[in-house]
């Protein structure tokens, strides 16, 4: 699949939320949104610090709440 195509004059845009995604398509770079926008970029040691930490650590880092806890029932 993927991965027999990679080279320098491929490219290929993968949205998941799925780390067991990421176990058989090893990328390049990893993005992260929040709130619409790119909040962090980085290899694929962010996609495994996700998976072992979770989103907090990033939204603290950047001062952003949590839409839910700020959403009226």
């Amino acid at each position: 699949g993927v991965n027999a195509m990679r080279g320098s004059e491929f490219g290929c845009l993968i949205i998941t939320h799925y780390q067991r995604l990421l176990d058989y398509i090893k990328p390049d770079k990893v993005h992260v949104m929040m709130q619409a926008r790119i909040v962090k970029s980085g290899g694929s040691e962010l996609a495994e610090r996700l998976e072992a930490e979770g989103y907090d650590w990033i939204k603290e880092e950047l001062g952003i709440e949590d839409e839910r806890v700020n959403q009226e029932a």
